[in-house]
């Protein structure tokens, strides 16, 4: 079974909070147990070529399970697992498939009210879109050329209606439950997180907080970031996006549908 998709692993060194440059740009991340990466490929679709699941295995750099297909052509490829998945089941790509979890359609032919994950923002972008474990997307409404769906940041945007999509939800590792709680500090340096420590607590020279006699206020009007730039709640989203046009109702928004 492991040596089947072989050629689809490898190893890759994890930035640790750095840039090309090799400057911390993030900081309190590094380093971590090994890790395989296993590609994915989301911008090439197997049209009407069917394949089957070989494997249902766990990533370690996801939150959600991976299925190994077998296509009929004899390619091979790693995809996302639904949920209901089993080892032995076809799965295709193709504008009239069966809404069956794991298949893919062009949203123009996916009813509404239908769940579906790995959902592309443009077509032929590959799937962008509700990509972590446990997520899902609501198909809402169609108009003209355009479909609304309700992402899982309860977001409302439009897509095109060309824009392919896979039917279902995005199967959850259960491991995923376990580190939610930690229990000891090696399990954070397994993940590749290192100790933070508060910006009170250190010196005026290493932030903006620190500094004074004793517990001292940031003797600021709202939290700062290292450098100087506002923290907690301050939104880093640019004033003018290319997807603003699509957005229907914000993310941030407190009305719920």
């Amino acid at each position: 079974m492991k040596s089947t998709f072989r050629k689809y692993r490898h190893g890759f060194q994890r930035k640790k909070g750095r840039n090309n440059s090799g400057r911390i740009t993030c900081r309190h991340k590094g380093g971590g147990h090994s890790r395989v990466y296993r590609k994915i490929n989301f911008q090439k679709i197997k049209i009407n070529i069917p394949g089957k699941i070989k494997t249902i295995e766990y990533d370690p750099n996801r939150t959600g399970k991976i299925l190994g297909m077998i296509y009929k052509d004899g390619s091979k490829n790693y995809q996302l697992c639904p949920v209901g998945a089993t080892i032995g089941s076809t799965l295709i790509a193709s504008p009239y498939s069966s809404l069956i979890p794991g298949n893919s359609l062009p949203l123009k032919n996916i009813p509404l009210g239908t769940n579906v994950y790995n959902i592309e923002p443009e077509p032929g972008f590959g799937g962008k879109f509700a990509r972590a474990g446990g997520t899902t997307a609501l198909l809402m409404s169609k108009i003209d050329s355009w479909v609304t769906l309700r992402l899982p940041s309860n977001e409302v945007r439009l897509f095109s209606e060309n824009c392919w999509a896979t039917i279902g939800q995005v199967q959850k590792k259960e491991e995923a439950v376990r580190i939610s709680r930690l229990k000891k500090a090696g399990r954070s340096r397994w993940l590749g997180r290192r100790p933070t420590v508060r910006g009170s607590a250190q010196n005026a020279v290493d932030h903006p907080h620190g500094g004074g006699e004793g517990r001292a206020p940031i003797g600021r009007s709202c939290p700062v970031t290292p450098w100087g730039k506002p923290a907690l709640g301050q939104s880093t989203r640019p004033s003018k996006k290319y997807s603003d046009p699509f957005i229907l109702r914000r993310r941030n928004s407190s009305y719920r549908l």
